[in-house]
């Protein structure tokens, strides 16, 4: 993986590689500048000549591919790769917790509070929070390679997904206004669908309920395909719990089962027979696609946009494992890929901490208090720190994400697992926190190889 160079004033240089930067911080000439992602800086020169550097993009729901390349005519040089993780989820599941103690605290014993939600209006544009995440988290690095390097294009895969056709590839014509509730409403179809009795135990002379399969604690949807007809009993019984715990686990469906001489094996697997693909993450990048062009326009530098297709084609035409980071790589016109064997840096996004000091139960009471203050000894949770224990059972070097704690006694996110009861006076720090976590894997090797961690 390439070495990002700055010269004497902090200005972008062509990236060397790891022996150059070596040899440099040898004779004294380079001291580094950032770890992640590896950055050294010149003290002896000014400026310099430079290569045109494109950047690719391939904006993904859970994960997005950079990849910086130097171009030669029509063919590709890859110099770094990048894969960025996002927390979109974790953002959209904290609002929705922040939103249900809010609730709870206004309906306890205080007056009637009037609605406001139909006197806000959003602005043109408006994305939810989750989204916005993704989009400005996108941006942020690609404003931050820029400062390392000197890019002078971006290339994005600018995918459109027909969420239509995920579900029906034969769907045609007039069927894209029809869907699957024409001239249904939502009881009266799954009532229809599921012979008006209980999809998990098979009981008919009994109230249904409508119940998702997926529980909406674990990603589910409100979709027509993640619904289905459940008796009291199973409802209660299920609850926020997976199928197969529920088939496997619970006592009471199983003697429901055996009363209606059905096998629970037949039951769940008519269930899952049913259910469809979720769509989110197609839907995620469909709401952000433009909005991610607009906002990489307005750095200044030229923006190209390439379909999925055609970086589908370049890949398999030339023989490329598929990766998020090799797909940024392969996005637009190209005749040639190489040097693409190159280790891969992960990059997630962990947010810089939270302002809320009180933890709460489910119901939104007092359990617990964290300390006031995020330093303890000069180090803060986030922070990249290398800990050096000589003796105990915990003897070796340590090196990952740090934990604090105001006894002095840290925890450290390594790569083989958390390390905890690190004291402070062995611990060296390596990088600031910034929000984000770092890991980097070994280059996929063509033709079955695999890629392991590597240091």
């Amino acid at each position: 993986m390439a070495v990002f160079v700055l010269d004497k004033q902090k200005r972008p240089l062509m990236p060397c590689s790891e022996k150059r930067a070596r040899l440099l911080r040898e004779r004294g000439r380079a001291v580094v500048h950032k770890r992640y992602p590896f950055t050294i800086r010149l003290k002896d020169r000014v400026e310099g000549d430079t290569q045109p550097l494109r950047l690719g993009i391939d904006p993904g729901s859970k994960t997005t591919g950079l990849a910086l390349v130097r171009e030669d005519a029509e063919d590709r040089h890859v110099l770094c790769l990048f894969e960025l993780v996002h927390r979109g989820f974790q953002i959209r599941k904290a609002l929705e917790q922040r939103r249900a103690f809010r609730r709870r605290r206004r309906r306890q014993n205080l007056r009637y509070r009037a609605p406001r939600f139909n006197n806000r209006t959003r602005p043109k544009g408006w994305l939810a929070p989750s989204l916005r995440h993704r989009v400005d988290t996108i941006t942020a690095w690609v404003n931050r390679l820029t400062r390392l390097a000197p890019v002078t294009a971006i290339s994005q895969e600018l995918v459109r997904f027909d969420t239509q056709k995920l579900d029906n590839p034969e769907i045609s014509g007039v069927e894209y206004q029809q869907g699957s509730l024409l001239g249904y409403e939502v009881r009266e179809y799954l009532l229809e669908k599921w012979g008006r009795e209980c999809a998990y135990c098979g009981d008919t002379d009994t109230p249904l309920d409508v119940e998702h399969v997926v529980p909406r604690a674990h990603g589910g949807s409100h979709r027509v395909s993640n619904l289905t007809l459940a008796c009291h009993a199973c409802n209660q019984g299920k609850g926020n719990g997976t199928l197969d715990t529920f088939f496997t686990t619970d006592k009471g469906l199983k003697k429901r089962l055996k009363a209606n001489n059905l096998s629970a094996d037949a039951r769940q697997e008519r269930v899952q027979c049913e259910l469809k693909r979720p769509l989110r993450d197609a839907s995620a990048v469909n709401a952000t696609r433009w909005v991610l062009f607009g906002a990489l326009k307005a750095t200044g530098l030229p923006v190209t946009a390439g379909s999925g297709g055609r970086t589908k084609y370049n890949r398999q035409r030339l023989g490329i494992p598929k990766t998020h980071a090799l797909d940024a790589a392969c996005v637009g016109p190209m005749d040639a890929l190489h040097h693409w064997q190159v280790p891969t840096l992960t990059i997630k996004a962990t947010g810089r901490g939270s302002y809320q000091r009180t933890r709460l139960t489910r119901h939104g009471f007092p359990r617990g208090y964290l300390m006031r203050q995020k330093q303890v000894h000069g180090f803060q949770t986030g922070d990249m720190v290398k800990a050096i224990v000589p003796t105990g059972k915990k003897a070796g070097i340590h090196t990952g994400r740090v934990a604090v704690r105001k006894t002095g006694s840290f925890n450290i996110q390594t790569e083989q697992g958390a390390v905890q009861g690190i004291s402070h006076k062995q611990c060296l720090l390596i990088q600031r926190g910034d929000g984000y976590g770092y890991r980097l894997t070994s280059s996929i090797q063509p033709k079955g190889g695999a890629g392991q961690t590597v240091a």
